[in-house]
């Protein structure tokens, strides 16, 4: 069947699937660093020109993470995708590959932290980086000028929840000549319309809902063929950025219940935030599914869901925050998401902990915020603990 003709749900189970002369059912785990050539000449010419199904040494290329790249690229609608060893690999690539001394990346300023950590390490190369508020447009249309290198931001932001107009900042960066990097890891592939929105590069880290299961790291970056392989590739593959096969096997693995697990979650999600909004506990609860949510309509117009994430702020700071978390019983406290297992986060002790108070505080990550990634525990259940931990 036409790939382009299948549902999500479809090509998460059968996009990319390449079978050995044994005809398996499970996706094969070629767990080998080289490949061997029938003869010197043979070699000389695929160092020359890789075929479409060649493969010269595990840094470059293997069966099994080519499966996975083909699967994440059917899935999201891009022509190509690198898968890489992490998350931030991903974004560190992305970024590295397009940028030299003096070029300028404008990029929104509510990032994870260690997104925010690349941009500094990009600017001790000389590369011009300024930072804007992602839902002001006019800031954006500020920022870019004729020679910006990039844009790059989370579609979704962590942990505030954010959400950016992917569209209208694309739009202004292609008037620029600029390319539009979107870290899309809050909303998912199965949510995710970006490529047709104008992103021009789309990153994950595969560690989060792609896998799902807490098991292993995991990145990709997924965009044109030219930009994947002629731009990304050189750079990730020279300085060691490629997926092992094993965690590509989890990958390919995770990606098959992908659509059901998302789904199940973010209906979830809705729910918590419906069940929690104006509790006496709170000061704030955000969730872009909600109607009183800044960018409610635009999440819905650009996702169709308000996705798996919720931020309550605890009224009583970081000591009302902590003594809920410690009284928790069902949801579990780590710095992960996007898990089958339902997770709560103190950003600012933890994921955000390197940024000054001042800075935190300008991105609305108070001392009594955290960040609730729902898993597939029934919502009556993670209500009640919820409920009875705050109580």
């Amino acid at each position: 069947m036409n790939e382009r003709n299948l549902h999500k749900r479809s090509l998460a189970v059968h996009a990319g699937t390449r079978r050995s002369q044994y005809g398996e059912m499970a996706e094969a785990m070629f767990m080998t660093q080289g490949f061997v050539y029938d003869t010197a000449e043979q070699a000389e010419a695929r160092f020359q020109k890789v075929g479409d199904d060649e493969f010269i040494y595990a840094r470059y290329g293997n069966p099994t993470n080519r499966m996975f790249e083909d699967r994440i690229a059917a899935l999201e609608g891009t022509e190509d995708a690198f898968a890489t060893t992490s998350g931030m690999a991903a974004v560190n690539g992305a970024l590295m590959a397009v940028c030299e001394a003096g070029s300028h990346v404008v990029a929104a300023r509510a990032l994870f932290g260690s997104n925010l950590y690349i941009l500094d390490v990009l600017k001790r190369f000389g590369v011009e980086v300024t930072l804007v508020d992602g839902t002001d447009l006019d800031q954006w249309r500020a920022a870019i000028r004729p020679g910006t290198t990039a844009v790059f931001f989370e579609s979704v932001s962590n942990p505030t929840l954010e959400v950016i107009d992917i569209a209208a900042v694309a739009e202004l960066a292609h008037a620029a000549g600029a390319i539009v990097m979107v870290d899309n890891v809050f909303a998912t592939p199965i949510f995710s319309r970006a490529v047709e929105q104008g992103a021009d590069v789309i990153i994950y880290s595969t560690t989060k809902h792609i896998d799902g299961a807490g098991r292993g790291l995991g990145g990709v970056i997924c965009g044109t063929r030219q930009f994947v392989r002629e731009v990304a590739e050189p750079y990730l593959k020279h300085s060691g950025g490629a997926i092992s096969p094993f965690n590509s096997w989890l990958m390919l693995n995770g990606l098959t219940t992908m659509d059901l697990r998302v789904r199940a979650m973010a209906d979830s999600a809705a729910a918590i935030a419906d069940a929690l909004n104006g509790h006496p506990k709170l000061s704030r609860l955000i969730y872009p599914g909600r109607t009183d949510h800044p960018q409610h309509a635009l999440a819905m117009s650009q996702m169709g869901s308000g996705g798996t994430m919720i931020a309550l702020e605890i009224a009583g700071g970081q000591d009302a925050a902590f003594n809920a978390l410690n009284k928790l019983e069902l949801i579990l406290i780590s710095n992960n998401l996007g898990d089958a297992k339902s997770i709560i986060t103190h950003p600012s002790t933890t994921t955000h902990q390197r940024l000054t108070e001042e800075d935190r505080l300008r991105l609305g990550i108070t001392p009594g915020l955290v960040r609730l990634s729902v898993g597939l525990e029934h919502p009556d259940d993670l209500i009640a603990d919820l409920r009875q931990a705050l109580e």
